[in-house]
């Protein structure tokens, strides 16, 4: 099963919030080992909300921290940074989100490791990368969707700027970083010798920006805002129906031909200004004019249904209500269920590959803070008396 392919495989995670914490998560859902380490305070992730779930976790903290144990460590204390050497010896894969320059601090940065541990796979993420200018500078989701030209792209002309609610440069940087991780133990793999990756919010933005940033440096001309539509195809946007809107899809073959006749406007199909996508982008003002009356008519399951019937691509624009409504969602289970052991239950969006035969195994519920502390310290040797005692001196807690 995909979920146990990384049996095996260690990882200690020092990352908060969204970026580094996607990466652990997934390493987790593919059957690693992840174990989190988190000050007295906890991940910073567990106290952003509202959003909460069951009235008391933070939905940031709960989204991103399944299949992992957390143990509590000062990093401050000399005794604190033992454990942590202790568990990166006995690891495959380090994630940190630090600034850069914190783990060098601490003695705890890849140059410092490899030397006890060739093999180590050690991941930095940072808001715009390890070295340069910029290294010191931080930055999260919002502020490099604005660093990045993201914000930008959103909404129409004249609108404020606006960004993308969920946190997409996090999730986009997290998905970067697994890959990146993976990567690396192929190649440990074949040659044993670990590596360290640089992985950054501000090279993740611009890498989802592909089209849009090409574009830029072809023509020096900055991207229009577009609101739902597409730049660079038409008709590929959101109509207003009677009771809601319906995004559509017809730009390619003669799908445009169809949608006119469904919408009783047959005379656009020749219309010069709409013969080609490329001429309804330029014209888009003029073709959303004319459409948008004709869906006005009706309401969406009535568009919807024609359009299905005729392969046109299209969807309501959902809320989350009907997102989990969704057959594709039910069927691929892309809802993953967890219970902690005093018997709360979370619901979280799960691994979206192969979903189906990862549901087949539970996931762990996101640890409470310093949950598996003893069982962690317990599993590096230490003994029940030792682990007391450290927790008397603050080094640690459950």
């Amino acid at each position: 099963m995909l979920r146990q392919s990384l049996e095996g495989i260690k990882v200690v995670d020092f990352s908060q919030i969204g970026a580094g914490p996607t990466c652990s998560m997934y390493l987790g859902d593919l059957g690693a080992d992840v174990v989190k380490i988190e000050p007295a305070t906890g991940d910073v992730g567990r106290m952003l909300g509202p959003p909460w779930v069951d009235e008391t976790e933070s939905a940031v903290f709960v989204g991103f921290n399944r299949n992992k144990r957390s143990i509590v460590l000062d990093l401050k204390s000399e005794t604190g940074l033992q454990i942590a050497r202790r568990l990166i010896s006995t690891a495959d894969v380090v994630v940190e989100s630090f600034r850069p320059g914190v783990m060098s601090r601490f003695a705890l940065d890849y140059e410092s490791v490899r030397e006890s541990n060739p093999r180590i796979v050690y991941c930095s993420v940072s808001a715009y990368g390890s070295t340069g200018d910029y290294a010191s500078k931080a930055g999260v989701d919002g502020i490099l969707q604005a660093a990045s030209g993201l914000m930008m792209l959103l909404g129409d002309n004249g609108d404020a700027p606006s960004k993308v609610q969920a946190p997409i440069v996090d999730v986009s940087t997290g998905y970067i970083a697994t890959i990146a991780v993976l990567s690396q133990l192929f190649k440990r793999h074949r040659t044993g010798i670990g590596g360290y990756l640089d992985v950054s919010l501000f090279a993740s933005a611009l890498a989802i920006q592909q089209s849009s940033i090409t574009g830029f440096l072809g023509d020096k001309a900055l991207p229009t805002r577009t609101g739902s539509a597409a730049p660079y195809s038409a008709p590929n946007e959101a109509f207003q129906a009677s009771d809601g809107w319906v995004m559509v899809a017809a730009y390619l073959g003669d799908r445009w031909s169809r949608l006119c006749n469904i919408l009783g406007l047959p005379r656009l199909i020749d219309d010069p200004r709409f013969v080609t996508s490329s001429l309804r982008v330029v014209n888009r003002s003029a073709m959303r004019a004319e459409l948008s009356a004709a869906f006005m008519a009706q309401r969406c399951a009535h568009w919807l249904a024609l359009f299905d019937a005729n392969d046109i691509l299209c969807s309501k624009v959902c809320t989350y209500e009907d997102v989990m409504e969704n057959p594709a969602l039910q069927h691929m289970g892309l809802i993953a269920t967890m219970e902690t052991e005093d018997g709360r239950t979370f619901r979280v969006p799960g691994f979206p590959v192969n979903s189906r035969e990862s549901q087949a195994t539970p996931h762990r519920p996101p640890p409470s803070l310093g949950q598996h502390t003893a069982e962690i310290l317990g599993e590096l040797g230490y003994t029940a008396i030792e682990v007391e005692r450290l927790m008397n001196e603050g080094v640690t807690k459950s």
